[in-house]
């Protein structure tokens, strides 16, 4: 695979969890976050399971030990984003939450640099402020007054920062990313489902009322979504990946001005342009820059 269709892979997957945004922001009428999240990937797991069953029986070799805890740490990390982001809405406005989660544009190169000592293009630098600009925008444009659940959701941006490194640093190497999306499925639904089962209200009424938003959740913006980073992100960087992923606030308010009728002022259409300027400038300068290869 390509960078170039790598980096469409991870853009289908941006759209797909800005579509989600719509689902989740929904089904928390009917049910508690943690629950969500715990029936959320456990739809997600079981609807990619048998490809990971395929992808392992065509495996060359099983993973080893320190791979299969690092699908579990990344799993840990999934768990963390999901429920630090989910617990934050309780508390702060979803143009805060919005923004702030967009902040693990910046953290993956900084993370990067702290971690593993990864460099990357200079271009990621301009481009990952351009997008978080335009994240910024799109949430209004205004001052973000912290609160605790604005806390939280900045928890969430590290947590989704180290999610995005550490799948970079261990899809690539093991060539299972369907079986590490699926682990990291389990691991989120395993422990979201035992703690809503300890406090949280669980009714089957209201699950039914849920189902629609927890299917889609689930089956795309879980399943297929998270694979398709997990894949995409073999073939690019994370800093670069983190950039085409924040697409995912783009989508999001185009889908809930479609299906919500809420209102994408001007600043939001000026968002949208920083952002997508921020893929072109990390999908063109570099190629611009490679040096050519001589004739013959």
């Amino acid at each position: 695979m390509t960078r170039i269709q790598a980096n469409l892979l991870l853009l289908t997957a941006g759209a797909m969890w800005g579509m989600g945004f719509v689902a989740q922001s929904t089904a928390m009428e009917a049910i508690g976050p943690l629950l969500f999240i715990g029936l959320r990937f456990a739809v997600a797991g079981l609807a990619m399971l048998p490809f990971a069953l395929r992808e392992s029986r065509n495996a060359a070799e099983p993973l080893a030990a320190h791979q299969w805890r690092a699908f579990l740490m990344i799993g840990v990390l999934l768990f963390g984003g999901m429920t630090s982001q989910q617990v934050g809405l309780l508390t702060t406005t979803v143009t805060n939450s919005g923004f702030l989660t967009g902040l693990y544009v910046v953290m993956v190169p900084f993370f990067g640099v702290i971690l593993f000592r990864q460099w990357p293009h200079r271009i990621v630098w301009p481009a990952t402020l351009c997008a978080l600009a335009g994240i910024w925008l799109l949430s209004g444009g205004g001052a973000v007054a912290l609160r605790i659940g604005d806390w939280l959701t900045i928890l969430c941006a590290a947590f989704w920062a180290l999610q995005v490194i550490f799948i970079q640093r261990s899809a690539a190497g093991t060539g299972r990313p369907v079986t590490l999306a699926v682990t990291q499925f389990a691991v989120t639904a395993i422990i979201a489902l035992a703690l809503a089962f300890a406090f949280e209200p669980v009714d089957m009424t209201a699950i039914r009322l849920a189902a629609p938003e927890i299917l889609y959740a689930g089956i795309f913006s879980g399943g297929i979504a998270f694979t398709l980073q997990v894949i995409g992100q073999r073939y690019t960087t994370a800093p670069q990946a983190a950039i085409f992923l924040s697409t995912e606030a783009v989508f999001a308010a185009l889908f809930a001005a479609v299906f919500l009728s809420e209102q994408l002022p001007a600043s939001g259409f000026a968002g949208c342009v920083l952002i997508f300027s921020a893929i072109l400038m990390v999908e063109i300068v570099p190629a611009l820059r490679r040096p050519r290869q001589p004739a013959g």
